[in-house]
């Protein structure tokens, strides 16, 4: 582990990981941790994602950022295998301007190839950000995942997201604004109009993950809206890595 990453401010690790699971619906088998970054800034205390992300992502001191969270999702992969605990791929938060750097696949794959992770156990996160890069990025996702990279879009479906630039942008997975989850129990409007979000992002070939479910009736509707994966309270709040245990551990 680098030195960065052992640096350490008040006692705590300045950057500092924790994970949730993403749940498969049918059967409630973990399927994916979902990761949420925390820095620990010596004047501020704990910032969370949506304090210092938009922040971060005006200068490249959000690739600098990436890094260190990278690794320390690498790190929390080997330790996880260790306490074999089952799921298929972790996420990192992946600033979209990275995309624009044109040694940034290479520089991902000899990462992982260092660290003897396979590339398919990381899953790239990637905000409402990703709809300011021109559509050209997409040559990159699509690169990445020809060489084994999940990625994903966050926050889809929110106030502010502009649906039809998905289509530019060939990710993997697409996980839902945590605002359309009350829809889904107010009316038949609400659900109709979740179901509608969910038919469009299938149709453009990614996975829906719902995010905030909190209900198994929630869970139960998103199933029959076809929708495989769900995070929230019903599946589970974010942990520290230390925390995480395997099903037999926990028995």
């Amino acid at each position: 582990m680098s030195a960065e990453l052992t640096k350490k401010v008040d006692g705590l690790r300045a950057v500092e990981m924790l994970f949730r699971p993403v749940r498969d619906i049918a059967s409630g088998s973990q399927a994916f941790l979902h990761s949420q970054t925390r820095l620990n800034a010596p004047t501020m205390g704990v910032l969370t994602p949506e304090q210092f992300r938009p922040v971060t992502e005006v200068t490249t001191q959000c690739i600098e950022l990436f890094w260190l969270e990278l690794q320390q999702a690498l790190d929390c992969i080997a330790l996880f295998d260790e306490r074999e605990i089952s799921f298929q791929w972790l996420s990192v938060y992946l600033p979209p301007r990275l995309l624009r750097e044109s040694s940034a696949e290479r520089k991902l794959v000899e990462r992982l190839a260092m660290n003897k992770i396979p590339t398919n156990r990381i899953c790239f996160e990637m905000g409402g950000s990703l709809f300011q890069e021109e559509p050209s990025v997409g040559l990159t996702i699509r690169n990445l995942r020809n060489r084994g990279f999940h990625l994903m879009l966050s926050g889809f479906g929110g106030a502010d997201c502009p649906m039809m630039r998905l289509a530019d942008y060939p990710v993997d997975y697409v996980m839902l604004s945590p605002e359309l989850a009350p829809y889904l129990e107010r009316d038949e409007r609400g659900e109709g109009a979740v179901r509608s979000i969910i038919s469009f992002v299938s149709d453009l070939e990614a996975e829906v993950i719902a995010d905030g479910v909190r209900s198994s009736h929630q869970a139960e509707l998103l199933h029959s809206f076809e929708c495989s994966y769900c995070a929230g309270a019903l599946a589970g709040h974010f942990l520290q890595a230390r925390h995480i245990r395997s099903k037999a551990d926990e028995d």
